[in-house]
């Protein structure tokens, strides 16, 4: 196993409340979540949102370490924890799970429709937390909480926070803005709400990736004549959200909260046009829609109820594509709306003493969703004007998946320097579809079960130094998207599989940490053993079934199945922290990760023709790191910093990361990235940022990706408030 290590924030002094936290393990003002305490886990406050300038949400957790972020299309962005991502990575939104039974496998666009300017901090839990999170979370979790107003007790009548804020990007000639209104109403209700709208057109690259083995182009992306902007890589996006908290009683709050992003018109840039298609053939997202309403009781019910959560929600998701072809005079048209009822109820013990050096802490909760789904396709004949409707949707029609689970966790306190914690979950997941004939659809009625645990020790050697392990099981039932949906991916077109079993995953990672006044580091090694992974296989044309005109033109198509036997990833993260003398601060982060999987593709009949046993997991990040380092100017609020990121070229490659045309020929290249950083900070009511992004003007890709990294341009905010 290796070793790896991750920085914590050093121990605040007078000066905190002006050091930036950088992402890093504990911070002033965003700690990470207590049930996540000795976990594998870095926080991403507003401060660091505000100054590195991210895109989107996905785009904010680049600096992480064990996080690299794949983007299928500008407006696509997906995090690849610790060499899994897309349905094994599970997102949280303030207490309610995101993850829905239609989330494709592999990289997609959820967390995307997150908007990072309503985001108060996220954290990423990596390794399995299938116990306090459910199915899912088997590479980690991402856990997004809002910005969160707060009633100022000490304060009687009304008054108003209106601010401001204004983007502006060279790359993309993005430009956008959010207004947002804050309100204390009395001494115990406070409001947020804001609305924004950015217009983002084609990315402007540093030029194109080639080959590492002959230096061709890949298939994707197209670029204009100029060689360096990217096709289908503009889209528009609206957003909205609304926040009330009302202190009931003590540190009992009362929320009620409503979310909605609205992304139009959303080229996939490996579809517009796929591989060696006409111009003007092309897979765009009209519109990639999210609503989310929920109420919450959050706080200490009692002295014997602590850290009560109880989130009743209601979403929908809706997305409506379109698909041309032209030189056939067809237009494929689809729809898909998902209602996902929820409950999660989770709350804490009081520490209960049992010896003189010895207490208990219990943990313990439940949760419930429900998604009900709605799917429509039709075909339109342009030179005739005929419409004619298909049997099924991508997914068929009324289907509905049902993810409900309990767990329990208990830490003890067994002396002052050492804790013990162990918990485990009972899960059931329902999957239920009806048969479509006409299309050859198989209807679906599983259910899957499984009981998971975990246990982990902490031990503080000395008062700056912690060795930490867990081992916890992991745990992914198959989703609608697996055993019902038909769509077009980047290798090809997939095909469902409505035999599929679960997922299971068992990780054990060490650690060792460091927290010191000047220096802080963490350090991380995990393995992660996965059975029954689901994986593509190829599948011939033969066996395309009836309406799907796109499955027998593909160039490629693909099943999934449950690999026949056990997949492993193991590797390491890095990252450490210094405060420096005269304002300065240094981060800097690395991160490497390994894995293989039993070949699923069949053994050829000819003994003599080349088979490997075993090939290498698809969409394993390289080797890769960054770097930051900042000086802040703490009276007259001027900071300046810069970020490095750099990744070595990954050649090892799955066999559909072969065909792949998002992947060059033999793998991706490595590259490096230098940003500098710019900005003031008056109080809260001015604040200028700028950011110079990829100074040199690498062309580089994000392993994986349909799109290159942009171009050396430059990113600016302005805000500014009462």
């Amino acid at each position: 196993m290796l070793l790896t290590c991750l920085a914590t924030v050093i121990a605040p002094d007078a000066h905190a409340q002006d050091a930036p936290s950088y992402g890093a393990t504990a911070r002033v003002g965003t700690p990470r979540s207590a049930e996540n305490r000795g976990r594998a886990s870095t926080v991403v406050s507003r401060r660091d949102l505000d100054e590195r300038l991210p895109r989107s949400a996905p785009d904010a957790l680049r600096w992480e370490p064990g996080v690299y972020v794949q983007q299928t299309a500008h407006a696509q962005a997906s995090p690849i924890v610790r060499g899994l991502t897309g349905q094994q990575v599970l997102l949280m939104f303030d207490g309610v799970r995101l993850n829905n039974g239609t989330y494709r496998q592999g990289p997609n666009q959820y967390l995307f429709t997150v908007d990072a300017a309503s985001v108060d901090h996220l954290e990423v839990v990596r390794g399995s937390a299938s116990v306090l999170y459910g199915s899912d979370a088997v590479g980690g979790a991402v856990l997004v909480s809002p910005l969160d107003p707060t009633p100022e007790v000490r304060r009687d009548g009304v008054h108003f926070h209106p601010r401001l804020t204004a983007r502006a990007g060279t790359a993309d000639g993005e430009l956008g803005g959010r207004a947002q209104l804050g309100a204390e109403l009395g001494p115990r209700v406070a409001v947020v709400a804001g609305v924004g709208y950015r217009d983002v057109g084609e990315l402007r690259s540093g030029g194109a990736v080639r080959s590492p083995v002959d230096g061709s182009l890949p298939a994707v992306p197209l670029f204009r004549a100029d060689g360096v902007t990217q096709q289908g890589t503009g889209f528009r996006e609206a957003t909205f959200d609304a926040r009330v908290v009302a202190r009931v009683r003590g540190r009992l709050r009362a929320v009620a909260a409503l979310y909605g992003y609205r992304q139009f018109d959303a080229p996939r840039t490996d579809q517009c046009p796929p591989p060696f298609q006409p111009e003007g053939t092309c897979l765009e997202y009209e519109e990639q829609y999210r609503t989310l309403a929920y109420a919450a009781l959050r706080g200490d019910a009692g002295r014997e109820i602590r850290e009560l959560d109880l989130v009743l929600s209601f979403q929908r998701t809706h997305e409506r594509r379109r698909s041309d072809f032209p030189r056939a005079n067809v237009v494929g048209l689809g729809r898909d709306d998902v209602n996902t009822v929820g409950i999660r109820a989770a709350a804490a013990t009081r520490a209960v003493r049992l010896g003189e050096r010895t207490s208990l802490l219990l943990r313990y909760g439940l949760d419930a969703y429900r998604d009900d789904v709605s799917s429509a396709a039709w075909l339109t004949f342009t030179d005739v004007g005929r419409v004619f409707p298909q049997s099924r949707g991508q997914y068929v029609d009324g289907s509905f998946y049902v993810s409900t689970g309990a767990f329990a966790t208990a830490s003890v306190a067994v002396s002052d320097w050492l804790v013990v914690s162990a918990g485990g979950r009972a899960a059931l997941v329902g999957v239920r579809t009806p048969p479509d004939q006409a299309s050859g659809t198989r209807g679906v009625r599983q259910d899957f079960g499984a009981v998971l645990g975990r246990a982990g020790a902490e031990a503080h050697v000395t008062d700056e130094v912690t060795v930490r392990v867990n081992v916890d099981q992991g745990f992914r039932a198959p989703n609608l998207d697996d055993l019902t949906s038909r769509q077009a991916t980047g290798p090809g077109f997939q095909l469902e599989n409505a035999d599929l079993a679960p997922e299971r995953s068992l990780t054990t990672e060490l650690g060792v940490g460091l927290d010191s006044r000047k220096v802080a580091l963490e350090a991380w090694g995990f393995y992660s053993r996965l059975d029954d992974q689901m994986t593509r296989v190829l599948s011939p044309a033969s066996g395309c079934p009836p309406e799907t005109t796109a499955c027998a033109t593909s160039a490629y198509r693909y099943q999934l199945v449950n690999a026949p036997g056990t997949s492993d990833i193991f590797g390491a993260e890095a990252l450490a922290r210094a405060r420096l003398p005269l304002g300065f601060d240094a981060r800097a982060g690395i991160a490497w990760a390994w894995g293989d999987q039993p070949n699923p593709a069949m053994r050829p009949t000819d003994p003599a023709a080349p088979y490997e046993e075993r090939t290498p997991l698809s969409r394993i990040p390289p080797l890769n790191g960054t770097f930051e380092a900042r000086w802040r100017h703490a009276r007259s609020g001027v900071w300046a910093s810069t970020g490095i990121r750099w990744a070595l070229e990954q050649d090892r490659l799955a066999t559909s990361d072969r065909s792949d045309a998002r992947i060059p020929l033999g793998g991706t290249p490595g590259y490096a990235t230098v940003d500098l950083r710019v900005g003031w900070r008056w109080g809260d009511r001015v604040a200028l940022a700028a950011v110079l992004e990829n100074v040199f003007d690498t062309a580089y890709r994000i392993h994986g990706s349909s799109v290159n990294g942009a171009g050396r341009s430059v990113v600016i905010t302005a805000s500014g408030g009462l």
